[in-house]
């Protein structure tokens, strides 16, 4: 039966691993076969296999440690499956079919729900508020039953040996399996075998160091979480609307809370106040239209500094580390060039009443639609999504066309987030990838939408107070982070959604933060164990790995990331304030503190490797070089990277945009005291308002690039959304 099978599989590619490597769907269905006749190593060589179906076959269990790291669909149904627990190895699994297993019970789905951590769908339902439980609530349960049957009857041997530890875990994980009891008796199997795993966990927590754990494929496959009572899910229907709009058929809740205060919490008193304007300007506040009168566009270098950047001023026993030893940067770097933008677009989409006399609305957030998911489906996109005032916008960046547009009266959008979430189809068929948005504000509330059917399916509240970002794990699509005013940063699972729309909210994690949270990052290579959050009064780094016998309901900061400035501060600065941040490679961050006239470049696992001190929970960032920005006290102007093209870009207060193609880190910037100067500072295009002239360069609230920097989009704090594109012909 195996010559059978490498059979079939030849059919689909060549002998050759490489060919192998390539199939991404693969039927081996109705051929009777049994565990025996798996060819374990033809198959791991099946690396971009998606979907695999094994249905209608003779198989008791699958091959122990079978390695498919692409594998997201499974179909086992019509076997003769006894053990489960061989699907342990297949951690990328987001759906599996096990109909007409006839032993299969309800604590192998169980089972199947904690090995299996991105299990959506089972059976063809969306199965994720259920197995959210299973994984995290019923655990926690679990964990704490063990503790006490700890705290009643052990204690740690002395000396501790591995014989005695042997001898101790022998007897603990068996008495806590005789006395804890949880759940119902169709789950007995399941809990005693899951609390056998937690004893022996609980056990080597008390006796191995807690290392920061980085996560790689086999850590994220693992990773478990806790969680507290699930919210409400509220669902808000909506209709299809003409493509200019995206409009929900029910208004937003009339017994909301006040607005938490007067004014939006952006406009922070450090701020001046916006002159309101009433010329109108030449474009369509739907439409754009190229600026009539945009000045040439040089190559120009960065205007000296009203004050000197404050760099080279701090000995490098200030920064943790000798910064001549440097991170070396991707190879890839070198290759890339400089690229040229012109403004090709400027609109107006936020208006109020939409008009085009309308230069108040601060505009705050924007990112465009990601790439594409494993399906491989389309190319890079072009789509950006913006928002602020009471509303959010979809840009088809090269038309200038508002694709959709999504408003709630009364509210204040600050941020949103782009993701891919599953959507269950009904009828059998296999669940698809959709993109959605998130964004949320002033009311606290979390709206969700999908884009592509103009739906905005449902909202959850995530603070009574204002909502300050918001930000997906891209790792783990239904992973959302919330950053608002009440000091708070919460993980959310909003799990997926079926062909009606019908979600499910539960809140997996909050975090208490000292000030408001104005950025959140997750390190590329570490996104569920670490976070990163940019604050009013500094830089913070958590623990966020699930699963752990940390608190869930309440974690407070592992560490604070200080920097060369913090020296410099006075009675009327001290320069603490984090308004960019964003990672430029795996490893290196840009981040940029409020009236420091640079941005600093640093590395992210040589500051973790430091150990912060255990009363202050300190570390200097270890300050790779300094890129020479604009002087000004004008907070909340947010940086952004293009990690596939190496470049950094930052408005100032002027509508300028500093771009820093940074394929060498010049090593020595921070020993000679020079900044690394911009490659190039795009000037503010200064479109005409009728009848007066230019319009002055705002700031630059927000800017985003697409992976490829084809195009770039800033926002302005006066109601203008502008985008640039890469000229080709350069």
């Amino acid at each position: 039966m195996e010559k059978i099978t490498e059979k079939l599989l030849l059919e689909k590619g060549s002998p050759k691993t490489n060919k192998l490597a390539q199939i991404k769907t693969l039927n081996l269905s109705k051929l009777k076969l049994e565990h025996k006749d798996l060819p374990v190593k033809l198959l791991s060589g099946l690396q971009s296999l998606e979907r695999l179906d094994l249905s209608g076959n003779r198989l008791q269990e699958l091959p122990k440690n079978l390695k498919l790291p692409a594998l997201r669909h499974l179909d086992l149904s019509d076997n003769q499956m006894e053990d489960v627990t061989t699907l342990e190895s297949l951690c990328g699994l987001e759906e599996v079919k096990m109909e007409d297993n006839l032993y299969i019970t309800v604590s192998d789905n169980y089972k199947m729900m904690v090995l299996l951590p991105n299990l959506k769908f089972y059976n063809g339902k969306d199965i994720t508020s259920t197995a959210n439980h299973v994984r995290f609530v019923y655990s926690e349960n679990l964990r704490t039953r063990i503790n006490a049957v700890w705290e009643k009857s052990f204690s740690l041997p002395d000396p501790v040996t591995d014989k005695s530890m042997s001898a101790l875990e022998t007897k603990f994980v068996s008495m806590a399996c005789q006395q804890v009891k949880f759940g119902p008796n169709s789950v007995s199997d399941f809990t005693k075998w899951r609390v056998e795993i937690l004893a022996k966990e609980y056990l080597r927590s008390l006796t191995e160091p807690q290392e920061d754990a980085e996560s790689d494929e086999d850590n994220d496959a693992k990773e478990n979480c806790d969680v507290s009572t699930p919210s409400k899910r509220k669902q808000t229907d909506s209709t299809e609307v003409p493509n200019t709009s995206l409009t929900p058929r029910k208004r937003p809740r009339t017994d909301l809370p006040a607005s938490p205060a007067a004014d939006s919490p952006r406009k922070s008193s450090l701020r001046p106040k916006l002159q309101m304007l009433t010329e109108t300007v030449r474009m369509s506040p739907r439409k754009a239209a190229q600026p009539p009168s945009t000045p040439t566009r040089g190559q120009k270098r960065a205007e000296p500094p009203r004050r000197e950047a404050k760099v080279g001023q701090t000995k490098q026993k200030d920064v943790g580390k000798k910064e001549s030893e440097g991170t070396e940067l991707p190879e890839s770097y070198s290759q890339t060039k400089p690229v040229h933008l012109k403004p090709l677009h400027v609109l107006q989409c936020h208006s109020k009443n939409d008009s085009s006399g309308d230069f108040s609305t601060q505009l705050w957030a924007c990112a465009f639609q990601p790439l594409p998911d494993s399906t491989g489906a389309g190319g890079g996109s072009r789509l950006v999504a913006t928002c602020g005032g009471d509303s959010l916008c979809v840009i088809d960046c090269e038309t200038g066309m508002v694709m959709k547009k999504y408003k709630v009266p009364g509210e204040e959008f600050f941020s949103l987030s782009w993701s891919t979430v599953l959507m269950s189809r009904g009828g059998g068929a296999s669940a698809q990838h959709c993109s959605i948005l998130a964004a949320g504000g002033k009311r606290g509330l979390v709206k969700l939408i999908h884009p592509r059917n103009n739906v905005a399916y449902g909202e959850f509240r995530a603070s009574r107070k204002s909502l300050s970002i918001l930000r997906f794990n891209h790792h783990q699509g239904n992973f959302l982070f919330t950053g608002s005013y009440d000091k708070k940063i919460a993980l959310w699972d909003i799990g997926g959604v079926d062909s009606q729309y019908n979600y499910k909210v539960v809140q997996l994690l909050v975090l208490e933060v000292s000030a408001t949270p104005l950025h959140i990052c997750l390190p590329p290579k570490s996104p569920n164990t670490h976070l990163l959050t940019a604050c009013e009064d500094g830089l913070h780094c958590y623990n966020t790995q699930l699963g752990t016998n940390k608190s869930t309901k309440s974690r407070s900061k592992d560490m604070e990331i200080t920097f060369p400035i913090y020296k410099k501060a006075d009675e009327d600065n001290d320069y603490r304030t984090i308004d960019g941040l964003n990672f430029l490679t795996d490893d290196i961050v840009a981040s940029k503190n409020f009236m420091h006239g640079s941005i600093y470049l640093w590395s992210w696992s040589r500051t973790k490797a430091q150990r912060p001190d255990k009363k202050y929970k300190a570390v200097s960032a270890v300050v790779l070089a300094e890129l020479q920005w604009a002087n000004t006290e004008i907070p909340y102007l947010a940086l952004n990277t293009c990690p596939g093209q190496a470049y950094i870009v930052c408005g100032d207060d002027r509508g300028k945009l500093w771009t820093y193609h940074v394929t060498d880190l010049q090593k020595n910037s921070l020993q000679t005291g020079k900044a690394i100067l911009p490659t190039e500072v795009l000037e503010w295009p200064a479109p005409q308002r009728k009848g007066v002239g230019q319009v002055e360069g705002p700031s630059i609230n927000s800017v985003a690039m697409d992976p490829e920097l084809n195009f770039l989009v800033a926002l302005s704090d006066k109601n203008m959304v502008i985008v640039w594109k890469r000229d080709q012909s350069s």
